[in-house]
C-alpha cells in the first residue's frame, strides 16, 4: 500500500526535517508513528499525501491517501456537512444519481448524520475531525492519514475519534496515525514506528516498543507510573 524509500528533506535554509526513512505499510494495516513535537510527523504527512517533494527518496502508494489535518477547520469547504462530504464526491466525477447515497452513507458511518444540514463551522472539534473522515470514506480513500487526531479535544472529541478509528480498523482500512498520544490509541495499532528528530528510531510490534525506553526521544510509555496527578 505504501512504500517509503531513504527519504530525506532538508528545507531551504539548510534544516533537516528527516533523513534516510523507510518503511512499508501493508494493505489493511493499522499502524502508528509517534514522536514528539518537531520529530517531523507533519513534514512525512505532507511527503506521503503529495503536498511536498522529499529532497531524496523515492515514496510509493498504491491508490489514493485521504488526510486528516490536526486543524479541522481547514478542510470544511462546505456550509453543511452535508455539502462539504458532497464537495469531494463531485470533484471524483460521481453520478449525481449517486451522490446524496455517498454523503448520507458517510455521514452515518462517521455519526454525525443528525448534523447533516447544520452550519458546519458550528460543529464541535470532535464533530469536525470526523467530518472530515466522513469526506475521506465518501472518496473511498486506499490510506487514510490521521495527523495529531487529538489535539485540542476534549474526553468525549477524544472518544469519538477513537471510535472511528475502530470502525476504519474493523472494515481493513489501511490507516496511518501519526501522534505524540500513544495512550489514546496503541491499543489499536498493528504496529508502531517512532520517528525523532526526524529519524526512525524503532519499527516494530507496540508489544515490543512498550518494552523501549520511549522517553529517550520524548514519548511518554502508556504503561508508566505517575507520581500522584502529575506526569513527573
Amino acid at each position: 500500500m505504501l512504500k517509503v524509500e531513504k527519504i530525506n528533506k532538508i528545507f531551504s535554509d539548510g534544516s533537516e526535517a528527516l533523513r534516510d526513512v523507510s518503511f512499508e505499510v501493508s494493505p489493511g494495516e493499522f499502524v502508528l508513528v509517534a514522536g514528539s513535537n518537531g520529530s517531523g510527523k507533519t513534514v512525512l504527512m505532507n511527503l506521503i499525501a503529495g503536498l511536498d517533494k522529499p529532497s531524496s527518496g523515492k515514496i510509493r502508494v498504491s491508490g489514493e491517501a485521504g488526510l486528516v489535518f490536526q486543524d479541522a477547520d481547514c478542510q470544511i469547504l462546505g456550509e453543511t456537512p452535508f455539502e462539504d462530504v458532497a464537495f469531494g464526491v463531485k470533484n471524483q466525477g460521481v453520478k449525481k444519481t449517486e451522490i446524496s447515497g455517498k454523503v448520507l452513507d458517510a455521514l452515518e458511518q462517521c455519526g454525525i448524520l443528525h448534523k447533516k444540514d447544520a452550519q458546519a463551522r458550528t460543529l464541535s472539534g470532535g464533530e469536525k475531525r470526523r467530518l472530515a473522515v466522513a469526506g475521506i470514506i465518501a472518496m473511498d480513500r486506499d490510506l487514510i492519514i490521521f495527523d495529531e487526531p487529538f489535539a485540542n479535544l476534549d474526553y468525549p472529541g477524544v472518544k469519538n475519534v477513537c471510535q472511528i478509528l475502530k470502525q476504519l480498523k474493523d472494515k481493513k482500512k489501511t490507516v496511518l496515525v501519526l501522534t505524540h498520544e500513544t495512550e489514546k490509541i496503541l491499543g489499536l495499532c498493528d504496529r508502531m514506528i517512532v520517528l525523532d528528530k526526524g529519524q526512525i528510531r524503532f519499527d516494530g510490534t507496540p508489544e515490543e516498543g512498550l518494552k523501549q525506553n520511549l522517553e529517550q526521544w520524548s514519548i511518554r510509555n502508556p504503561l508508566s507510573k505517575n507520581e500522584g496527578l502529575l506526569w513527573l
